[in-house]
């Protein structure tokens, strides 16, 4: 049997996708039921294509292990991070250098200055993997990973032409953020918990209480001022990830934490050139390549992927019957493949 599948997230997937959270606890995957309830119904409504606007469309994938039928990873794909009404906000990076000729001095500074962007790129996020499973030989961060950009590459008019990745920076053992203690904290009166979750609902208060000027970064403490654009120890591979399939840092971070902002444009990304669509043979796959295979469908579960051997010819892609029984398909039926093997 092939013990790993990843699906669309459902409603029914409440109660592992809370636990997930308990891993993350981000403003994308936060650890309250009530807001998880409220992402799956949205996720499936975007999978069914019931929201209109495909700019207000997020997608969530679970990555299911069928022995024991819990999710034990999860990933995420926002259509488009920053709107007329909720805006993509971030801290610009730039350097400037300044030189007196009468006390012959010089300094290089980095300074931030808050930015807005009413149309901004699809976001990728939310990938968590259960401790339990984080060393399997089966590469399952890899999977719950890969499997967003095989559908960002086969619906690209539901999504912007350049894609983003915020990465997490260090944060405090209790997840306090150092950059938000000296900055945020001290323009809004919250903490940081509590505004990062009002900003995924309500963006007016940081328009309305942060500094529209420049922050010099040198006038903050050292130790917010060592968090800014740094790569938390919990998310160096997926920056090591996305480096590989063609990721930059943007030279923007998060208001809040500091967090590295990473980018691409579609065409540039590994993955999606990858990607293809091909239809489905089953048979013996000879010389085969392991590849992300996926299908779609109109009715629960939308979407499903497993990692399995193919062999790609001229006429289709050859599977085998566990793998046909395994997507529920026959000979015939249409595939999205990412092939695994490099």
């Amino acid at each position: 049997m092939i013990r790993y599948e990843i699906r669309a997230a459902t409603t029914e997937d409440e109660d592992d996708l809370l636990e997930l959270a308990r891993y993350l606890n981000s403003v994308n995957l936060p650890h309250d039921r009530d807001t998880i309830r409220r992402i799956l119904l949205h996720s499936e409504q975007s999978f069914r294509g019931e929201i209109e606007d495909v700019t207000r469309r997020e997608y969530i994938f679970v990555l299911r292990d069928r022995t024991t039928q819990r999710a034990v990873g999860t990933s995420l794909i926002v259509s488009q991070l920053g709107r007329r009404d909720a805006p993509y906000i971030y801290f610009e990076v730039r350097n400037e250098e300044r030189y007196s000729a009468t006390l012959d001095r010089h300094f290089s500074h980095d300074v931030l200055s808050i930015g807005y962007s009413y149309d901004g790129p699809t976001e990728i996020g939310g990938l968590v993997i259960h401790p339990d499973v984080r060393l399997s030989p089966d590469q399952l961060g890899m999977l719950i990973s890969y499997v967003r950009f095989a559908f960002l590459a086969t619906h690209r008019s539901v999504f912007q032409t350049r894609v983003l990745a915020e990465l997490l920076p260090p944060l405090e053992p209790d997840g306090t953020s150092r950059l938000w203690e000296a900055v945020g904290r001290k323009f809004t009166g919250l903490d940081y918990n509590t505004a990062d979750r009002l900003s995924k609902l309500n963006k007016e208060f940081i328009r309305g209480l942060f500094p529209s000027g420049d922050i010099y970064v040198s006038l903050l403490p050292d130790d917010a001022r060592a968090v800014i654009g740094k790569v938390g120890i919990q998310t160096r591979g997926v920056e090591k990830l996305l480096r590989r399939v063609g990721f930059r840092y943007w030279s923007r971070v998060d208001p809040f934490d500091g967090g590295p902002h990473f980018v691409a444009n579609m065409d540039e990304v590994s993955l999606i050139q990858r990607t293809t669509r091909s239809t489905a043979i089953v048979g013996h796959p000879n010389t085969a390549t392991r590849a992300l295979v996926c299908v779609e469908s109109g009715v629960h579960p939308y979407f499903r992927a497993v990692a399995v051997p193919i062999q790609a010819t001229a006429d289709g892609s050859i599977v085998d019957a566990e793998t046909a029984e395994s997507l529920q398909i026959r000979t015939g039926a249409p595939l999205i493949t990412l092939p695994l093997d490099r």
